[in-house]
């Protein structure tokens, strides 16, 4: 029950963030339109889509793990007994994932809380609030952790080792 509650909250996000690929797209399409076409660049396009592709990159972390899409090095695992492979990715969750996981979400809350306290925008004519790509940080940080916490959890009670059940 809570691993596919886990599993649907990042499927859920991950769709609803293939949206703002569209929306990132026509920013940089209409750029490309003012600035080589019509000769008139604009201000805000640049700042807009760098904090639009901090977004987008963020928050995809949980949903790339919850489908396996990380990269990964299986070239020494893969001559590995189903059972070894288990331990060794279990060994890895706990030795690499959670320690970064842990690290990536409290520093990014203490970043996100001192941009928010500052009122930080970018720089430049245009101003945009910086906060809620950094507050984007530690709701990215939060969901990766616990589909972390889902993919142990389904390590330990898989049936078949090296079986991936959704």
């Amino acid at each position: 029950m809570v691993l596919k509650a886990i599993d649907s909250l990042n499927e859920f996000i991950g769709k609803i963030l293939s949206f703002i690929a569209i929306i990132f797209a026509t920013i940089i399409i209409y750029e490309v339109f003012m600035r080589y076409v019509l000769n008139q660049p604009t201000r805000w396009t640049f700042d807009a889509t760098k904090q639009l592709y901090g977004f987008y990159f963020l928050m995809l972390g949980a949903y790339a793990l919850k489908h396996q899409s990380h990269v990964r090095v299986d070239l020494l695992i893969q001559k590995f007994s189903p059972a070894a492979r288990k331990w060794t990715e279990l060994a890895g969750y706990l030795i690499f994932f959670f320690p970064f996981a842990w690290v990536f979400l409290t520093r990014s809350y203490e970043f996100a809380m001192r941009s928010l306290a500052q009122g930080e925008t970018t720089y430049g004519a245009v101003q945009l609030p910086v906060y809620p790509l950094k507050i984007s940080m530690v709701v990215a940080a939060a969901l990766l952790l616990i589909q972390g916490i889902a993919e142990v959890i389904r390590l330990l009670t898989q049936k078949e080792p090296g079986h991936h059940d959704a």
